[in-house]
């Protein structure tokens, strides 16, 4: 069984790649992808265009060649905060350290080939937290509203996933809490069923159809349904490529993009409760086609089209999870490193040492909570020799567990 170390470097190296694969290909039908390539995309391949630096509307981004794009970026920053602060984030933190990391750290962008503010290489969804957050002062907790409602923030939540590992309702909970100062509605909520998902999938024996009952019991309205109604055709195929027409037909309802991904529809993006964005669905039914086979799961993903690098960026990251660092075919995982000019390893060796510190601070925490709880149970018991010393007790041993919680569940420690 991979330990918790090999889980997060499988997670992380798994949604890289998906990233890196799926860069070139961003934007296009699978029909579009077949013809450019001469058939399904295999492994690494170039631009689609030869020259990037003036085609539109690709330019002046380097996609393809094994680049990663924004949802590496925006997940290594993430990984960043967690070193800063060592324990669960919220929105406060990202206005506190990740917005600062965005526009005062030059780093490497590998589609831009050159040092360059991450801001530089963000995208409106994303420049929203800086203009919000940094020049509008929003309170963290609401900065989300008002913004395009896509899978900007759902796109790097994994690391919320890693900290929280095997504890789903955390990592809801905590991603939530984070995407508030990025998005709303069923935006923010794809990023909480996303980290819940990769928590899940750091379970000790678990399976895609465990992740997603995961994400079914977590999730909440159009995000619920679309999940619910592309996993039922993922589940009757073996093959992506026969699924293809019916994974969209499933998220169409659901996805308010429409069916021309360039060209969004006048209701695109915008807050509803009926609707779900299009990647998380259709990452999940990738997971079960592939049977969490890195690989199969990745390379479906990308053949997909249309936000083929945020699905395989979730989907890679999810089949990372399940199957450890040598679930991720070592040529990719190298391939994208050197590249990108990235150190995959170095990112999930950190964020390991941060989720030990982080489990350990809340197993004091219960600790002290426990004790303070049995100190007022006990407080509150009838003296035993007087008149009540057959009423039944309560302590927290016999108290029924609360809701939604199964019983004893955090007092079980995350095996490394």
């Amino acid at each position: 069984m991979p330990s918790l170390a090999d889980r997060i470097a499988g997670c992380l190296t798994g949604a890289a790649v998906g990233d890196a694969l799926g860069g070139p290909v961003e934007g296009y039908s699978p029909e579009q992808i077949v013809e450019r390539h001469g058939g399904r995309v295999t492994g690494i391949v170039g631009p689609w265009h030869e020259d990037w630096r003036t085609a539109r509307p690709l330019a002046p981004y380097h996609k393809g060649d094994g680049h990663v794009t924004d949802d590496t970026l925006m997940t290594h920053a993430l990984i960043r905060v967690y070193e800063k602060v060592r324990d669960h984030l919220d929105a406060h933190a990202v206005a506190a350290h990740l917005v600062p990391d965005l526009i005062s750290t030059p780093r490497w962008i590998p589609e831009l080939e050159a040092e360059a503010l991450p801001l530089q290489r963000l995208f409106l969804a994303e420049k929203w937290l800086v203009t919000r957050l940094h020049y509008g002062h929003v309170d963290p907790r609401e900065a989300g509203t008002g913004n395009i409602v896509n899978c900007g923030a759902a796109m790097y939540m994994a690391p919320v996933g890693l900290v929280n590992a095997a504890d789903p309702a955390a990592a809801y909970a905590e991603a939530l809490d984070i995407a508030g100062a990025h998005q709303s509605s069923y935006g923010r909520e794809a990023a909480g069923v996303f980290a819940a998902a990769v928590a899940a999938a750091c379970l000790p024996g678990a399976t895609p159809a465990g992740v997603v009952e995961t994400c079914l019991s977590f999730a909440k309205d159009g995000t619920r349904a679309a999940i619910e109604a592309v996993c039922d055709v993922a589940a009757r195929h073996r093959d992506a490529e026969s699924a293809q027409r019916g994974l969209r037909a499933a998220i169409a309802p659901f996805d308010t993009v429409g069916p021309r991904y360039r060209s969004p529809s006048l209701g695109a993006r915008r807050p509803s409760r009926l609707h779900s964005i299009e990647e998380l669905p259709i990452a999940l039914g990738m997971l079960l086609i592939g049977a969490g086979d890195v690989r199969r799961t990745v390379l479906g993903s990308v053949n997909y089209g249309r936000d083929c690098d945020s699905i395989a960026t979730m989907s890679g990251a999810l089949a990372g999870a399940l199957g450890g660092e040598d679930a991720v075919p070592e040529e990719w995982a190298r391939a994208v490193a050197e590249a990108s000019r990235l150190d995959l390893r170095g990112p999930a060796r950190a964020l390991t040492e941060v989720a030990y510190e982080v489990f350990a601070r809340d197993t004091r925490r219960r600790r002290a909570h426990e004790d303070a709880f049995a100190r007022l149970v006990a407080a509150g018991r009838p003296d035993r020799s007087g008149p009540d010393a057959t009423a039944p007790s309560t302590t927290p041993d016999s108290a029924p567990p609360a809701p939604g919680t199964a019983a004893g569940h955090r007092d079980e420690a995350p095996r490394a």
